[in-house]
């Protein structure tokens, strides 16, 4: 068994600024913005994606992860997790390696859209600059956004569930200590 490494040190100030960082990257799509950078979680946990977990899951909210057996008990222990077996019944689904289709994932209804799984991606590295176009709301023109290690036909899969609105899957994408968030409202182009 390995033990345990801490968690935020200030359990309610920490999770209070890592949850204005989420609230940021939500409402202005693409924008980078830094969480977590004190965490230090299991391989092959990042530091964004533990804060982001530590901030939003609890033991109301089912995660699926594909992070191990080392992180699994990490997050139950600092968040109190309820893991699930399947990512579809999952509020919170954890991708460290290849994440699961978007349209197998919880897309919530039309009665209650906020139902929808909130997919937290680890990639290779995030920026500012050239690779994405996002547009739509909360960018007041267009907004660029630079990912290095996104999952193979990612943007075709979000143009789907994007279509899907209100329903659809909110993604995070987060890489060493950085996060950028895009809601299901947001429309992406390659370049």
């Amino acid at each position: 068994m390995t033990p345990l490494s801490p968690g935020f040190a200030d359990p309610v100030l920490d999770a209070q600024a890592c949850f204005r960082a989420v609230l940021e990257a939500m409402s202005r799509p693409g924008r980078v913005v830094v969480a977590g950078a004190a965490l230090r979680p299991p391989a092959p946990l990042c530091r964004a994606a533990a804060a982001v977990l530590l901030t939003l899951a609890d033991a109301d909210t089912p995660l699926w992860s594909d992070a191990g057996a080392n992180a699994e008990a990490w997050l139950r222990f600092h968040c109190g997790a309820a893991f699930v077996t399947a990512p579809d019944h999952a509020a919170f689904v954890l991708a460290t390696g290849t994440p699961p289709a978007l349209d197998a994932l919880q897309p919530g209804s039309e009665e209650q859209p906020q139902r929808g799984a909130t997919l937290v991606v680890q990639v290779a590295s995030l920026g500012a600059g050239h690779g994405w176009r996002l547009t739509g709301p909360g960018i007041e023109h267009e907004h660029r956004l630079a990912v290095t290690g996104a999952p193979g036909g990612f943007l075709a899969a979000w143009a789907m569930n994007r279509a899907r609105f209100p329903r659809g899957v909110d993604v995070v994408l987060c890489a060493e200590d950085r996060l950028a968030a895009l809601p299901r409202t947001v429309a992406i182009q390659e370049g």
